[in-house]
């Protein structure tokens, strides 16, 4: 039989929540050694994910996007709004700030492969495990999908 989510996820995994303020959950980022973080609200409802990847723009800022202009207009060769989303990154103090809305998720019944799939897929390092009401109740990473199949 194939092995679950729930068999290899981390269990109780460390969340923050988005007024936390940023150098808290790097200071937690940093010494579990660990890089990434489920943001929850007050009842334990995922609403974000705030990895590496995100803290990323405090440290190296933004570049405008680049424009033309043409009869006294201006021309963006790039969207304006992410620019406006990566400056607001670049710029947050609390996690709510910075952390990526909307992360891919999964539920524990589902297969260690299933889960390697959606990762690979999707492009993404780890994966909330959240049960029928929609809380956090562990976290998947490649790491874990590693050690499954090394076990195997």
């Amino acid at each position: 039989m194939s092995k679950t989510v729930a068999d290899v996820m981390s269990h109780n995994p460390v969340v923050v929540q988005p007024e936390t303020p940023l150098q808290e959950a790097i200071q937690i980022l940093a010494e579990r050694r660990i890089s990434g973080l489920p943001v929850v609200d007050d009842v334990g409802k995922l609403l974000g994910i705030i990895s590496e990847t995100d803290l990323m723009w405090q440290e190296t800022g933004v570049t405008p996007p680049a424009y033309i202009m043409f009869l006294d207009s201006v021309i963006y060769l790039k969207n304006p709004a992410v620019y406006e989303r990566d400056l607001h990154k670049a710029l947050g103090q609390t996690v709510g700030e910075v952390m990526s809305k909307n992360p891919i998720t999964i539920t524990p019944e589902k297969t260690v492969k299933q889960a390697a799939q959606l990762m690979h897929d999707r492009n993404v390092h780890r994966l909330p495990v959240l049960d029928a009401a929609g809380q956090v109740i562990g976290i998947l990473t490649r790491g874990d999908v590693i050690r499954a199949m090394a076990a195997s």
